[in-house]
């Protein structure tokens, strides 16, 4: 039985290599994947990729199933998906013999060292979204993708000076912020998805409160409620923060919060409460309902 292979993209060039494709410059790339040769596995094979480098795909087909982690990505055409450094993929080939069609842009973190987008990349927390959670394009916003990628072309195409670095990375900053807005756009015109993540993480909050899960895990973190709704800790932050304007750990504090304020009015002590609602130290509960509400569990409950 033959292993799954494994490609390593640790360098601009790696990935050109795969694609049978020249490099221009050392640090970025853009192809179009209608012109790079097809591509032959044997059908069902599973290949993982381990990326080094920046990669924005825009697919105008689906060629193969991704998965990332244990899920697959909600991926059609005309997507577009995000891969940042130290991400892992397993890519599915159903056929033996495909044409990929679309286009990739790929970058090294070192092209933009000292640039204000590399700065400010942490903030595009779109290069950590995984299941269900790619982008999908109108057919304007595609054509404003192709005219960035045209621009970052060309500068490719130009022989490097002292302004190809500041250019290139200019226009890569462009792309991305283009992408936020889409990205904006997006959690929009699917609110009823997006409603229905909040209403589960809602949901999953009312059963821990009301399980043993407190006292025996502690208090739920943003990570754990996320894997819980499969979905990645940057999206899940993003679609609650977009859809009840308080942060998912606000979110959960307030939660927390009103029910603490259940609790205190049961003949039970604070330092009870707060064990059952998963803190290790009461005074630690004591100090984030005073911050929350202006006063402590025993104030509250006297004044109440």
């Amino acid at each position: 039985m033959m292993m799954n292979p494994v490609v390593h993209f640790n360098t601009v060039t790696d990935y050109n290599n795969s694609c049978g494709q020249e490099t221009l410059h050392p640090l970025v790339s853009i192809l179009d994947l209608s012109k790079c040769p097809p591509r032959e596995w044997e059908a069902g094979t599973t290949v993982k990729m381990n990326f080094g480098i920046y990669a924005i795909f825009l697919k105008d087909v689906v060629c193969g199933d991704i998965r990332y982690g244990r899920h697959y990505y909600d991926y059609q055409e005309g997507t577009l998906v995000f891969v940042g450094p130290g991400q892992v993929w397993d890519v599915e080939y159903e056929t033996s013999y495909y044409q990929p069609h679309g286009h990739v842009l790929i970058f090294h973190p070192d092209l933009i060292k000292g640039t204000s987008l590399g700065k400010i990349i942490h903030d595009y927390k779109f290069f950590s979204y995984n299941t269900n959670e790619a982008l999908h394009l109108s057919e304007k916003e595609r054509q404003i993708v192709l005219d960035c990628f045209e621009k970052i072309q060309f500068e490719l195409q130009q022989s490097i000076d002292k302004h190809s670095k500041k250019l290139i990375a200019s226009n890569i900053e462009l792309f991305l912020n283009y992408c936020d807005r889409f990205y904006d756009r997006q959690f929009i015109t699917r609110d009823t998805v997006n409603n229905g993540i909040v209403q589960k993480f809602e949901d999953l909050l009312n059963d821990y409160f009301s399980s043993g899960k407190p006292q025996q895990i502690g208090l739920p973190s943003v990570s754990w409620c996320a894997d819980e709704l499969h979905l990645s800790h940057n999206y899940f932050g993003d679609v609650v923060k977009k859809e009840t304007g308080k942060s998912a750990q606000e979110y959960i504090q307030q939660k927390l919060i009103d029910t603490a304020k259940e609790k205190i009015f049961t003949e039970k002590s604070v330092s009870e409460v707060a064990y059952e609602l998963g803190f290790k130290y009461p005074q630690h509960f004591t100090r984030l309902f005073k911050q929350k509400t202006g006063m402590t569990p025993n104030e509250y409950r006297h004044l109440n």
